[in-house]
């Protein structure tokens, strides 16, 4: 999509500085947004982004926040509104993802994934609301998960989290209609350049029906359309999976 439908718009990605974060950020900003990027540990990530970003005649900035913590939530969208004066878009896409069985999870690890996965999604949206209110529109997009569709036994607490995720963004909908529209995506498996195809890939590869696993581009073409061209969709889930989710 080459046509600058989101010039003169003002979009903050948390998590943007590595993997699906990057390549939404990136894609937002060749559709002539400026963008903010929210990283946390991949600081020199972040800054890349922003410099190829710049390249594109974009305004963008990297701000440090941990998406956990509501006082540097609060204290990266006062930088935000400062810079900007506004806001049209936030993507929900910091989260963490680890393995862990039942009889092993302790409560630093439901801490530690619903903070990031739940708790801080939750409060950019509050705090994203709070601005698109005052300038009339705005537009949500929660990067949730297949596995907060299905069971995942050695991942539960995930799977929690991101379900718990989906049914936020239902909620955030129809709380903040008319004038924000609020959806989720939820990935599949996704493949990025540096990952080798081991054994446990290869037989997910082989349970899907496209045969194939997606790209970080995949994710951020969606972002595009629900940022660009739906504005009819709200509380949704779009599943980009290569079909892995059909019974």
């Amino acid at each position: 999509m080459s046509e600058q439908l989101l010039r003169d718009q003002v979009a903050l990605v948390t998590g943007g500085g590595k993997r699906i974060g990057r390549a939404i950020a990136l894609a937002l900003a060749r559709a002539g947004a400026d963008v903010v990027v929210n990283y946390h540990e991949s600081r020199e990530g972040a800054l890349a982004a922003v410099r190829e970003m710049a390249a594109l005649g974009v305004r963008a900035l990297a701000l440090r926040a941990d998406v956990s913590r509501p006082r540097q939530i609060a204290a990266m969208f006062r930088a935000v509104e400062k810079r900007f004066g506004r806001l049209d878009l936030l993507v929900n896409n910091a989260g963490t993802f680890f393995a862990g069985s039942w009889d092993q999870l302790t409560e630093r690890d439901w801490d530690r994934i619903l903070g990031i996965n739940l708790k801080g999604p939750f409060f950019c949206a509050q705090a994203a609301a709070r601005l698109m209110v005052r300038q009339g529109r705005g537009n949500i997009i929660n990067i949730s998960s297949l596995g907060g569709l299905q069971a995942w036994p050695n991942y539960m607490h995930y799977c929690a989290s991101k379900a718990a995720l989906i049914s936020l963004t239902r909620s955030l909908a129809k709380a903040l209609a008319p004038r924000i529209r609020v959806n989720s995506i939820a990935p599949g498996t996704i493949l990025f350049p540096d990952e080798k195809r081991d054994a446990t890939l290869k037989k997910i590869i082989r349970a899907t029906p496209l045969r194939k696993a997606g790209a970080a581009q995949d994710i951020a073409e969606m972002v595009l359309y629900l940022a660009t061209r739906s504005d009819f969709i709200t509380g949704q889930v779009f599943v980009v999976d290569g079909g892995k989710s059909i019974p």
